[in-house]
This record gives C-alpha cells, sequence and structure tokens, in this order.
C-alpha cells in the first residue's frame, strides 16, 4: 500500500469513482426532472382547462357531453383497476371525498383524498405535489369548482422511479467495470513509467557496490520529466565519479609525495648522521678529512634546506594562495633570467628574443621562480654548451615564455611524468620539484605550462599566461 504505483493506481481509481457519481447523479437529476415537467405539465392543462369552466359537481353529473371526461376519471365503468397511471377524486368542504358522475368513490380515489390533507392549498399551488397512494408514487393537483367542490388529479410517477432505478443499477455497473478496467490500466501503465525509476534505484545500487561507471539508460519512449530527472541523475553520478578519482588520484599522489619526501631527506640525513658518528668515534683525524667532512655536511644541509623550502612552496600553491598582483615588464624578467645563466654557465650559447617591454598584471616573485627553475632544469639536465634560447611573444589576448634546448631531449614516458613530484628522467640529478612548482605557480595565475620534447631533439617548455591588462612598446 505504500508503494508509488499502488497509490497512483487508487488516486486513478477515486477520481474515476468520483467522476461516475457526479454523472450518474446529475444525469438521474436530469431525468426525473425532464420526466417530472411532463407530468406536471399534463396535470396543470388538464386542471386550467377546469379551472375556467365555472362548472359545478351536479352540472358535470347532468352533462352527458362530458362522456369523454367520466372515461377519464372512471375508467372501466367504475370498476376499479389495480395501480392505475390516473386516478381523479371529488373532494368537500370537508375534506371527504364524495361521487363524481354517480360513482362512489373507489378504494384508490378514497386514499388519494387521504393522502391530501388540504385541497384548498394544493388548488392555489402553481405546481403539482408528489404523494403516496397505497404505496405507490403520485404527483398530484388540484382544482375548485364553483360549488366548492374540490376535484384531485393525479398521476402516476412509479415506471419514472422504476426507470430511474434501472437507470442507476445500470450506471452503477458500467461504473464498476470502467473502475476495474482502469484499475488495471492504470497499474500497466504506471509499471511501464515506474521502469526508468526502478532502472534508477537499481544503478543507484550498483553504484553504492562499487560500480562508479554505471549510469541511468534512456528508455525507449522517456517523459520529459522522468528524462530531465535521468539527465540530472546520470550529470551527478559523473560529477560524483569525478570527485571520487580525483580524491583517489590526490590521495596516491599525497602517498607517492609523503614517500618520496620521506626518501629524499632521509638521504641528506643518512649522509650527515654518518659524518657526525665518524666524527665522534675520532675516526676523522687528519684535518683535511675533518674539513672534507665538514664540507659535505654544509652540503647536505644545503640540499636539505633547499628541499624543504622546495616543499613548503609546493604546499603554499597546493593551497591557492593569494598572489600579489602587479604590473611587471615581463621582458625584463626573461633578459634577467637570461642574464643569471650566462653568469653561472659562461660558456652556454644563450639567444634571448625579448626586446622592449611587455608589461601584465602577474606576481613578479612568482615568475621570477618558474623561470629560475626553467633555466635551472636547464643547466641541471643538459651539457654546458648546449645552446638555450629564452623567448618571450604575445598573440590573441595571450603572453607565452618559451625556454628551448638542444639537449638529450627526453622519451614519450617521461615527458609524461615531467611534472610529478620528485620525477628525475633516469635517476639525475636535482631534486624532481622544479617544474611541479613551474605547473603550480603558472596555474596559480590562471595559466598553462605544455612540453615539447623527444629523445634527441632537446626540450622546449612553453608557459602560457593570461595578458590581463597588458601593454607592448
Amino acid at each position: 500500500m505504500h508503494s508509488l504505483r499502488v497509490k497512483l493506481t487508487l488516486a486513478n481509481v477515486a477520481l474515476l469513482a468520483l467522476g461516475v457519481v457526479a454523472t450518474t447523479a446529475v444525469s438521474l437529476m436530469g431525468m426525473r426532472y425532464y420526466l417530472l415537467g411532463q407530468v406536471d405539465t399534463e396535470l396543470v392543462k388538464f386542471r386550467d382547462s377546469l379551472t375556467g369552466s365555472r362548472l359545478t359537481v351536479r352540472q358535470i353529473d347532468s352533462l352527458s357531453a362530458l362522456g369523454f371526461v367520466r372515461d377519464r376519471i372512471v375508467p372501466d365503468g367504475g370498476r376499479e383497476r389495480p395501480g392505475p397511471d390516473s386516478v381523479f377524486a371529488a373532494v368537500d368542504g370537508r375534506g371527504r371525498a364524495v361521487a363524481l358522475l354517480g360513482t362512489r368513490p373507489t378504494g384508490t380515489q378514497n386514499a388519494l383524498v387521504r393522502a391530501v390533507p388540504d385541497a384548498a392549498a394544493l388548488a392555489r399551488a402553481a405546481d403539482p405535489s408528489d404523494v403516496r397512494v397505497e404505496g405507490s408514487a403520485y404527483r398530484v393537483t388540484a382544482v375548485a369548482l364553483a360549488d366548492g367542490t374540490y376535484v384531485l388529479m393525479a398521476s402516476s410517477t412509479e415506471a419514472l422511479h422504476a426507470g430511474m432505478a434501472k437507470a442507476l443499477k445500470l450506471d452503477l455497473a458500467v461504473g464498476t467495470l470502467l473502475l476495474a478496467v482502469l484499475a488495471c490500466l492504470t497499474l500497466f501503465s504506471v509499471r511501464r513509467r515506474m521502469v526508468p525509476l526502478e532502472a534508477m534505484v537499481e544503478t543507484s545500487s550498483a553504484i553504492a557496490e562499487g560500480d562508479l561507471t554505471r549510469r541511468v539508460p534512456s528508455s525507449h519512449h522517456p517523459t520529459r520529466e522522468v528524462e530531465q530527472l535521468r539527465l540530472a541523475l546520470n550529470a551527478m553520478l559523473h560529477q560524483v565519479e569525478s570527485a571520487y578519482r580525483t580524491r583517489e588520484r590526490s590521495a596516491a599522489q599525497l602517498r607517492r609525495f609523503v614517500a618520496d619526501a620521506s626518501h629524499e631527506l632521509r638521504t641528506p640525513l643518512s649522509a650527515i648522521r654518518g659524518y657526525l658518528q665518524l666524527y665522534d668515534r675520532g675516526m676523522l683525524t687528519d684535518e683535511a678529512q675533518r674539513e672534507r667532512a665538514w664540507g659535505r655536511v654544509l652540503a647536505e644541509t644545503d640540499r636539505m634546506g633547499h628541499l624543504v623550502d622546495e616543499l613548503l612552496t609546493l604546499a603554499r600553491l597546493d593551497q591557492q594562495p593569494e598572489l600579489r598582483f602587479r604590473t611587471v615588464d615581463l621582458s625584463r624578467l626573461v633578459r634577467d633570467a637570461a642574464e643569471d645563466l650566462r653568469v653561472q654557465q659562461p660558456g652556454r650559447p644563450v639567444e634571448v628574443g625579448a626586446d622592449g617591454t611587455l608589461l601584465v598584471r602577474a606576481d613578479e616573485s612568482g615568475l621570477r621562480k618558474v623561470l629560475g627553475n626553467l633555466t635551472g632544469n636547464v643547466r641541471t639536465h643538459t651539457p654546458a654548451d648546449v645552446p638555450v634560447r629564452l623567448g618571450l611573444e604575445r598573440a590573441d589576448g595571450l603572453v607565452r615564455i618559451r625556454v628551448e634546448d638542444e639537449g638529450p631531449g627526453l622519451a614519450e614516458e617521461d615527458a609524461a611524468r615531467v611534472f610529478d613530484r620528485f620525477f628525475r628522467a633516469g635517476g639525475g640529478a636535482g631534486s624532481g620539484l622544479g617544474l611541479a612548482i613551474v605547473q603550480g605557480v603558472v596555474h596559480a595565475h590562471g595559466g598553462e605550462v605544455s612540453v615539447r620534447t623527444a629523445p634527441g631533439e632537446g626540450l622546449a617548455v612553453t608557459v602560457t599566461l593570461p595578458a590581463q591588462a597588458a601593454a607592448r612598446s
């Protein structure tokens, strides 16, 4: 009883039942009004024919010309018929039945007189009234004669009530059949319309069991509301799956990041601990050995400090910090990065394509870190005599910075992971965080970073930034 299918069926059946009852009531009342109107019309017409004649009972008895009236008032020569359709009776001023046309009142006429307590009031009434004569229903009216006698005229309505009873039974039988047919059709139709909802329940259950790829299929003849619900549910499921995949990927990256960070920090700590143990045990007896050990301790300390700084930078980028935007000359930053590279590696050919001034709204320290990491990546992973080109251009509302080298390049599988944290192609030098920091800073500016490389064809890194309020001179 709590299912939607049963409730919809009961609602439809109840509405149809109300409609059948209302239709039956209106039709029966209309039929009764029409048939009673015909009976009342005949009675009133006959009453009006006697009203203006100024006749008395004596005159009616003496007028042989009214034989047709006798036939209507006392049919069959005065012999009483069971349940006549029309009954006429004469009533004196004291309310007693009197003989009419020389015939004593019959039992039916006496019953009619008894059923009408006030003939005078009935004669004054405009419409006939309902009475019961010997258990049968009649419509009766009255007319006053000139001598104070009243003639009661009644017409039976038993046929009318019998017809209405038959019509009521027929309407109830047909209505019951319609209700049964409607209940079956509604159950079938609702079951058919509920198939998409059942598919949604099945899909939700499958997703709850771990199958995040399931979606609600489309039905063959969808309704607009159900189709809208299906589309909305599928969109929500897609978002849930994406969020779950992202969370799983983030969790995996976090686990890998923690493991890599632990490994990277463990290496310098192990080296520092080893040299300190040698010193503590007095195994470094030579001054040169102690200086060498101390230099290694300082180097590993610097390396660990640099690694911690880069980890802190990545942590801040993950928290989406507010950048300090201001007008920055991007051309000057590119030239400064090229000059720093020339100072650090004087023998490396460096080409710069950043003439003039290109002003953008950006975080200067973040962009300097991007350029520093890109040139540092070139310095670390390519020979010192490999040419490098730093370029800058503005097109289509975007600013592009390119750092290209002619080094050994990367394989396709390494290029796909080049922005992963702690990834070092071929296990080379460095912390493996440089390009990850580049990507984080660029994304914080609303830009993108991409690489183009192949074995033996060098590496080209392109940083694309939105040229907000940019002006070139």
